[in-house]
């Protein structure tokens, strides 16, 4: 049978380091990007264009959360 080493490390203490948040370009024009071919979508073909409309906005909804950082 294995043994399992364990190394333990001490916790850092006080608070974390903030670091400077700042936003990213290529993040927001993305995301605005996105909402625009949704706009132009809805607008030359709405009903034979549903599909690739509900493709985009389940694609933002699902990778672009509030939680998202551009940072990371």
């Amino acid at each position: 049978m294995a043994k399992v080493f364990t190394i333990p490390v001490p916790p850092k203490l006080g608070r974390p380091t903030k670091r400077e948040r700042g936003s990213d370009p290529r993040y927001v024009d993305g995301q605005r990007l996105l909402v625009e071919a949704m706009k132009y979508l809805a607008q030359s073909d709405p009903v034979s264009n549903r599909p690739a409309i509900e493709l985009i906005s389940e694609h933002v909804r699902t990778r672009f959360r509030m939680s998202d950082s551009p940072l990371a």
